[in-house]
Formats: structure tokens, C-alpha cells, sequence
């Protein structure tokens, strides 16, 4: 018996699925980290950490206090449910989501004592993933006592608690409906400026200003900018009812480097201004550099070995 050759068969019976195949890849391809490029999981996954030193002059008491901030940025896994770094990621599932984290610490002397305070944030690197920032902590310390605070997302809400040794601010807790986190648009510029928000918008202050200006954190109207020059951007964030500007200062071409800040802030009828400067960058795995050997290091980051 002859058979007759069918060629719409065999596309059905042998391309097809080829086809379907190679499309399903290809899907499944863009799905990873899809707010990601290949050049930022390049740079961010190589098993290092960013890390950046400035020369700060932090605007304290009515007076400008030079010190350093420092700026490391990392991607870790997260757990989803927890919003803790996970010790097993390869056992979590769909509890994992990988995030770009920010640790923000600022160093200064006022008078005879020293200031020491730290911000950090955990932002998913896939935006599909996870559209808002998970988790903010902040914590400073100096002579007079200890201030610690934290933002988790949960749900639709953002529920923050904060410790205080100040009585008018003790120990709190409340809940705000989720919008953008000042403290967000750091990890926003890395992983895509194109995300930052511009025009008219509802912000939570930074949590170093609400501790350093002892003004309680709500949903700020705030006026977002920005203003492009050849190979750097300016984002300026300015809220009119805190008679506030933030301006930062970052790379236009990847990985957007931030070089700088500015921040203007106006209380009882005088200004404060605070600078940031970018003085060295090193890429890193630091945690890996823990022994007195590896002091030298801090040298190339402008560090003294027993400061900052």
C-alpha cells in the first residue's frame, strides 16, 4: 500500500513541536529576572558585593560634621514569608526571591561624641516578582542612647515599628498602606532607573530623617524630578510640607553609579544641607575579608583602621 506524503503532517507531527519547544524556552528565558538585562546579572551574580565610600558632611546641631557614609550593595536570596536572608535557598521554593540589598551607614562626630547609624534595604531585582521593597531596618546609636526601626510589607501595608530612649517617641507600631520608600529609590536607580517615579507622588520620608528630625513617618506628597546631562542624572525628590529636597546624583550608563547626594531640609526658619561625595569603590566579597591581613583594604576605600 502506498502511503501518501503529507507535508502539512510532518510540520504538525515534527516542527511543530520543535516550534513550541524552542518558544517555551525562549519564555521561560525572559522570566528570570525579567526587569534584569544580561549586563546587570553579569556584574550583580558574580559573587561579589559593591561597595562605595563618601566623604560626608552630615548637617547636625546647626553645624556641618564631616565623616563617611558608606554604600554596599549586594544580591542575596530572601525569604518571601520570613523577610530574612535564607540559610538554604535551594530548599525554599517559591518562598525565594532575589533581592538587591542596600546597607547605608553614616559615620560623624559631634563635639566630644560620635554618631553611628545604618539603613538597610531589601528591594526584589525582578519587579514581576515583587513590585515593592520587602524590608527596611534602621538603627543609630550615639552617647545619649539607641534607635532602631522597621518596615516589613505585609500584604497591602507596610507595618513599622520603632524603639526610641526619646519619651515622646518610645516604642511604636503602625500601619501604612504601601506606596514608594524614600529609602527604595537607592536600589531603584540600580536596578533601573527607568522605575524611579517622576511628578507628583505619595512618598515615606527616609527613615535617617525621620530620626534625625524627629518628625513621625506617614504618606508625604513629594515632587519627583529629574535632569539629564550628558553622562549623569539628577533625581531630586522634594516634599513642600518638610520644606525638604533630596537630590542624587547617579551614572546614566550602567551600572548607575551614585555619586553623590544633596539634601536641603528647612526647620524653624533655618536651612540644613548634608553632602555625600563618592571617594572609592571596591568590588568585593567582603565577607570573606575578615582577618587583620586584609586591613589594607580599608585604605583603598579611604578608611582609617580604627574609625568607621
Amino acid at each position: 500500500m502506498k502511503v501518501k506524503f503529507d507535508p502539512y503532517k510532518l510540520f504538525l507531527s515534527f516542527f511543530l513541536p520543535l516550534l513550541l519547544i524552542s518558544c517555551a524556552e525562549q519564555k521561560s528565558d525572559n522570566l528570570i529576572d525579567s526587569n534584569v538585562s544580561i549586563d546587570f546579572k553579569n556584574y550583580w551574580y558574580a559573587g561579589n558585593a559593591e561597595v562605595n565610600s563618601y566623604n560626608l558632611i552630615q548637617s547636625r546641631y546647626g553645624e556641618g560634621r564631616k565623616g563617611k557614609a558608606m554604600m554596599i550593595f549586594v544580591t542575596e536570596d530572601f525569604s518571601k514569608s520570613e523577610q530574612v536572608k535564607l540559610d538554604n535557598p535551594e530548599m525554599a521554593g517559591e518562598d525565594k526571591v532575589s533581592v538587591l540589598k542596600l546597607n547605608l551607614t553614616k559615620n560623624f562626630v559631634t563635639g566630644i561624641y560620635p554618631y553611628s547609624m545604618m539603613l538597610s534595604a531589601f528591594t526584589p531585582v525582578d519587579f514581576n516578582q515583587g513590585p515593592h521593597t520587602i524590608k527596611l531596618t534602621m538603627t543609630a546609636q550615639e552617647w545619649c542612647g539607641q534607635v532602631f526601626s522597621q518596615l516589613n510589607l505585609k500584604h497591602k501595608n507596610y507595618v513599622i515599628t520603632g524603639h526610641s530612649y526619646f519619651e515622646k517617641e518610645g516604642d511604636e507600631t503602625l500601619n501604612l498602606k504601601v506606596t514608594w520608600l524614600e529609602d527604595e529609590l537607592w536600589n531603584r536607580i540600580r536596578l533601573n532607573p527607568q522605575s524611579l517615579p517622576v511628578g507628583e507622588v505619595e512618598i515615606i520620608p527616609g527613615l535617617f530623617f525621620s530620626r534625625l528630625s524627629h518628625v513621625g513617618l506617614n504618606r508625604e506628597k513629594a515632587i519627583c524630578t529629574k535632569e539629564e546631562a550628558s553622562d549623569l542624572v539628577t533625581y531630586v525628590i522634594t516634599y513642600p510640607s518638610h520644606h525638604r529636597n533630596l537630590a542624587i546624583e547617579y551614572e546614566k550608563a550602567f551600572p548607575h553609579h551614585i555619586k553623590g547626594w544633596t539634601e536641603k531640609f528647612v526647620q524653624n526658619g533655618n536651612e540644613y544641607t548634608t553632602t555625600a561625595t563618592l571617594d572609592k569603590k571596591l568590588i568585593t566579597n567582603y565577607w570573606t575579608k575578615n582577618k587583620n591581613e586584609f586591613l589594607y583594604l580599608r585604605d583603598s576605600l579611604g578608611l582609617t583602621h580604627q574609625n568607621y
